[in-house]
């Protein structure tokens, strides 16, 4: 999910849901009162869409690694470098002037 544009669509969401609401209504305060409500519930399913998206993410990853042979819980291979990583370690060299 990419954030601004969940952002974009919930707000034109809740720009719809307001007017829809108030038409419906004819109160400015119950139609207010009905937008806060459905913009609380919107957040909260969003951020169960987050949870499940980095859980599902972890558990792929988890498997890749079993499935490869290494650990679920350690990142490093044989040689004790970082599996996920493709570069070859930096090296920095300090000279004195």
């Amino acid at each position: 999910m990419y954030a601004p544009r969940v952002l974009v669509s919930m707000l034109a969401t809740l720009a719809v849901f307001a007017v829809a609401a108030y038409v419906m209504s004819g109160s400015f305060w119950t139609a207010l009162g009905a937008t806060v409500l459905c913009a609380v519930i919107l957040q909260v399913g969003y951020f169960i869409g987050i949870i499940y998206l980095v859980r599902r993410e972890k558990a792929q990853m988890d498997r890749k690694r079993s499935k490869d042979g290494g650990s679920a819980k350690s990142r490093t291979d044989a040689t004790g470098r970082d599996s996920l990583t493709t570069e070859a370690p930096a090296r920095v060299h300090i000279q004195d002037h």
